[in-house]
């Protein structure tokens, strides 16, 4: 959290746009058969035979989407890579590719991208995509970046969101709201040490939400588990929002409602402990937090014995007929109508 002064630093403009294109991204190795071509041509040469390919962008804006005053480049480069590909896993697709678009103020040195490239590399590495393009410019106001994915499935496995049916079980990978909550305890900490920069913090007691903030990982594994266990869901979206606004856009684009049970939503120790400390309520934040890039699914009944008992995947409720509505059973055994509080980029 705090600045070294005294790490040397390079400017951009002495390297130029290609310059720092090559230096960035010498590094990069070709890990797919599918990836043609790579940097440094007029475009990237992916070739697909048989397959559909799967394309999703997101653009990650300082000061709207992340703080640098917490997270570390390093750390942002990887999720940025996460976020992209959590979309292509939601498709029940394999990410096989991505470019990378960046736009730095000149506050930044060389070494601070380099930083942001190895994160970027990591997640390459860790998850076998190649880096096989993208573009640099300069930026008045901090750090942009826009990471486009690429991947690939074939067609009768690609899950959609809008095919739901009624009696459907609604399941959710892993747990919830740990992001959300570990961007609470970075602000925090944040506050503290603006007030008192000699402060160092102490986030031992809550080393699992941390992680889950700055270092998501993307649930490439569940699309093999899913493949493996013989399961091809009837609809699939990732937890990017927040889970209500997640369920809601399940049910509106198959026209579908649904039964959701608070019991059954899973949380972490930390994120039940956490909640008591900030005195919040950890359905609430389950609902509404966002970031935590799990997968939402909905599969048949019949498939229920196939993934009963994973400690993967937890089934949270089933889909009803739309004129019943999308509702959150409490605890209490309350019917109570599911609203959309997650994150909107858009709002000022």
């Amino acid at each position: 959290m705090i600045e070294d002064k005294n790490q040397s630093r390079t400017s951009l403009s002495e390297l130029g746009e290609f310059g720092l294109i090559k230096h960035l991204t010498q590094n990069f190795k070709v890990q797919q058969a599918t990836t043609v071509k790579g940097v440094g041509d007029d475009a990237a040469v992916v070739e697909v035979k048989d397959k559909q390919v799967l394309v999703t962008t997101d653009l990650l804006v300082e000061g709207v989407h992340f703080d640098l005053s917490y997270m570390p480049l390093k750390h942002l480069g990887y999720k940025a890579v996460m976020v992209n590909l959590s979309d292509v896993y939601a498709m029940n697709g394999n990410a096989s590719q991505i470019t990378v678009s960046i736009a730095v103020s000149n506050r930044f040195p060389l070494e601070a991208i380099e930083e942001l490239y190895e994160g970027i590399y990591l997640a390459c590495k860790t998850y076998n995509v190649d880096l096989v393009g993208g573009d640099t410019t300069s930026s008045t106001k901090g750090l942009l970046i826009s990471i486009t994915a690429i991947g690939e499935a074939k067609a009768e496995n690609i899950v959609y969101r809008n095919t739901a049916k009624p009696n459907d079980l609604l399941v959710v990978t892993g747990d919830l709201g740990a992001a959300y909550l570990g961007l609470q305890v970075l602000e925090r900490e944040k506050q503290v040490f603006e007030v008192n920069p000699n402060s160092q913090p102490d986030l031992t007691d809550y080393s699992y939400l941390v992680e889950r903030q700055l270092k998501p990982e993307a649930r490439k594994d569940i699309v093999k588990l899913l493949h493996d266990l013989k399961v091809k869901p009837t609809s699939m979206i990732d937890i990017s929002d927040g889970l209500s606004s997640e369920i809601l856009h399940i049910c509106d684009q198959s026209k579908v409602g649904c039964n959701l049970y608070e019991e059954k939503i899973p949380l972490d120790p930390q994120v039940i402990s956490t909640c008591e400390e900030f005195d919040l309520n950890s359905t609430t934040i389950a609902l509404s937090g966002g970031e935590d890039y799990e997968l939402l699914f909905t599969i048949s009944q019949d498939d229920f014995s196939k993934i009963k008992g994973n400690p993967h995947l937890t089934v949270i409720g089933h889909i009803i007929d739309e004129s019943q509505g999308a509702n959150l059973i409490t605890r209490a055994g309350q019917q109570v109508k599911l609203t959309a509080q997650g994150w909107n980029g858009l709002k000022s």
